[in-house]
This record gives C-alpha cells, sequence and structure tokens, in this order.
C-alpha cells in the first residue's frame, strides 16, 4: 500500500472540486448555462484531450469503446484480472491452479468506477490501480459522454444512458456477468452509482459511495450561496435521497464522508446515510416502522467519517482504502451467509 499512496497523494493534489467555483451568477445562467457549472468536462484544460492511459501506470488494460442507445461512442477503460500479475505490488491470492484465466476473471469482483464532476476518467487510474493490484478486482473505468475523449455532451439524463450502456454490457459478456458487481462513486459519480442501483436492483452486488449529496437543489445553497433562492430553476436533479431507498436492504452500501468537505457539506451524507440505514422499513403514512426495533438497512451498510477528510482528498485519509479492502472481502462472506440462512 505504501508504493501506492504517493500516486494517491498525486490524484487528491490534482483532483477536482465538484462546483465549478463560480459563487455569483444571474438566475438566467443557472438555468440555461448549469450544465456548463455542473459539469466542466474541459477542466483543468486539456482534460478533453489528454487523458492518462493505465499503462501509464504499469496495469494491463483494454480499450472499451461503448455505443449508447442515444448514438454516443464512450471511450473507457476495462482492466481485467490474471492468476499472475507481473507487477511487485500485486497483491497474493489464493487460486486453483488447475482453472483458467477465465475461470480466476469471473471469480473476482469488477468494481465500475463513476468519476467526479470535473477531469477525465485517466486521472483516477491511481485509484482504480488500488482496485486491481492490492484487491485484484476487475475494473471498469467508464468516461461519461463529454469528457475525456468520449463523444456527446454531459447531461443527467446522457450520464445515466452511459452507465447503463455499461452495465448492459457487462451482464452480456460471458466472464463479467459472473462476477460480483460493485459501484464506486465520488461525488457525482456516487449519485450516478446510486441511480443506476435503483434502476437495476437485482444486476448490483453493492456500492461504495464517497462524498456525494442528497440532490442538486439542496446543494446549491452551500455550493453556490448567491443563487439559494433560485435552487428551484436546477434542472439538473440527481435526487438522491429519493432514489435509495429503490436499492434493496440486502444490497450492502459502504458511505465514506470526508468532515472537511468544502463542497458537499457533511450533513448531505449524514442524512443519505439514514435513508440508507432505513432500507427495508415499512412505511405507515409519514412515519417508518420495522417489527425488531432495528434498522434492516443497517445489517449491510457502514458509514465512516474521515476528520481531516475534504472534497478532494478523503481517498488519502489514513484508513480509507483498508475499510475498502475490507469491504470488497466481506461481500463474499455475505453471500455465503445468505445462502446458509435460505
Amino acid at each position: 500500500m505504501s508504493n501506492i499512496l504517493p500516486n494517491l497523494e498525486t490524484f487528491a493534489k490534482g483532483a477536482f472540486a465538484t462546483a465549478a467555483g463560480v459563487s455569483t451568477v444571474g438566475a438566467g445562467l443557472l438555468w440555461y448555462g448549469q450544465n456548463y457549472l455542473i459539469y466542466p468536462s474541459a477542466f483543468p484544460p486539456g482534460s478533453r484531450t489528454d487523458v492518462p492511459i493505465p499503462s501509464d501506470f504499469g496495469l494491463p488494460y483494454e480499450d472499451l469503446v461503448l455505443h449508447t442507445p442515444d448514438g454516443v461512442t464512450l471511450r473507457s477503460y476495462l482492466l481485467l484480472q490474471s492468476k499472475v500479475l507481473d507487477n511487485p505490488q500485486t497483491a497474493e491470492i489464493a487460486f486453483d491452479r488447475r482453472e483458467t484465466d477465465e475461470q480466476f476473471r469471473a471469480s473476482r469482483p469488477l468494481v465500475m468506477m463513476f468519476h467526479g464532476n470535473g477531469g477525465n476518467h485517466g486521472h483516477r487510474i491511481p485509484l482504480a490501480k488500488t482496485f486491481f493490484l492490492r484487491m485484484r478486482c476487475n475494473v471498469l473505468m467508464l468516461s461519461y459522454r463529454g469528457y475525456g475523449k468520449s463523444d456527446g455532451e454531459p447531461s443527467e439524463a446522457g450520464l445515466c444512458t452511459d452507465a447503463q450502456a455499461a452495465l448492459d454490457f457487462v451482464k452480456s459478456d460471458p466472464v463479467l456477468q459472473q462476477c460480483p458487481l460493485v459501484l464506486y462513486g465520488q461525488s457525482i459519480g456516487g449519485a450516478v452509482s446510486i441511480d443506476l442501483a435503483s434502476r437495476n436492483p437485482d444486476s448490483i452486488n453493492a456500492l461504495i459511495l464517497e462524498n456525494t449529496f442528497l440532490s442538486l437543489p439542496r446543494l446549491i445553497p452551500h455550493a453556490l450561496p448567491a443563487l439559494k433562492h433560485f435552487s428551484f430553476l436546477c434542472h439538473q436533479k440527481w435526487d438522491s435521497a429519493s432514489k435509495v431507498p429503490l436499492i434493496p436492504a440486502k444490497t450492502p452500501i459502504l458511505m465514506l464522508s470526508g468532515l472537511l468537505d468544502e463542497v458537499v457539506p457533511k450533513e448531505h451524507m449524514r442524512q443519505l446515510w439514514e435513508i440508507v440505514a432505513s432500507r427495508g422499513q415499512k412505511r405507515k403514512g409519514n412515519a417508518t416502522t420495522s417489527s425488531n426495533n432495528t434498522k434492516p438497512g443497517l445489517e449491510r451498510a457502514k458509514f465512516i467519517e474521515f476528520e481531516d477528510g475534504d472534497h478532494n482528498n478523503t481517498c488519502v485519509q489514513p484508513g480509507y482504502w483498508q475499510a475498502v479492502a475490507d469491504f470488497v472481502a466481506s461481500l463474499a462472506y455475505m453471500d455465503t451467509a445468505s445462502s446458509q440462512k435460505s
């Protein structure tokens, strides 16, 4: 892990805030120009053309070209496991010497990475490297439309379509469809993850959410205080608060929150956690009830706060990756326990 952290620190220093940094704009700009504020895909300069590749970090990969139903071409990365990887940082893992690389690959988790709203998916390769080498996960790094070298223009509907196209690809692949599927989303990528899981409740095995928000209209008073009275004009909703209850209580969720987050107030993650923990409760009017006085969603969910984590450096806080690794490793145990109960 010590060899991987320098790369993660480099990533954190170059990470990008969810808000575009604009503090005073007119209500008209909020309505007509909000896509440019919410999806600054050209920031920092060169992000549409200068896209790092996994081999720059010593990782084997495939260029994954996806075509969405509305005719947009996405240029993403796919990192696939082999029994033996030619990298000194690779974690040792037990496997049957008689199995093929494809059989080994099918037995490992597949992490679908949904990044934040600035930069491109190539800037997140150090994170993918940790999943790939330390946890021996397959990794699909999605490049949203209008980001990196993908075609199109970003929007809420568009990013949701892109995520679904990636999931459909996985479900159609004879090897990848066998992998436990984990969604990893940072900031707006957390909203993409929640939306995808809410629409495909039987296809997602687990979610990892970092510094994401209840909804964009509820984020505006903090991110753009001058426009707090015009939040109703925000047509890019990303209403995660209403979608989390659609994710089954049996789906494990790990939530990671930086208490110094200057973009997404910690209260957003805390309120999302309450909703996550309440999954599976029966509703009576405006109240929720549970037969055993516990929150069913708590059985497979965990919430961790990092005292010194801000919006961009939570992923390099002490204990972050150990928590992620423990969570990923626990998925096999959870599935085994469920099988024994049934």
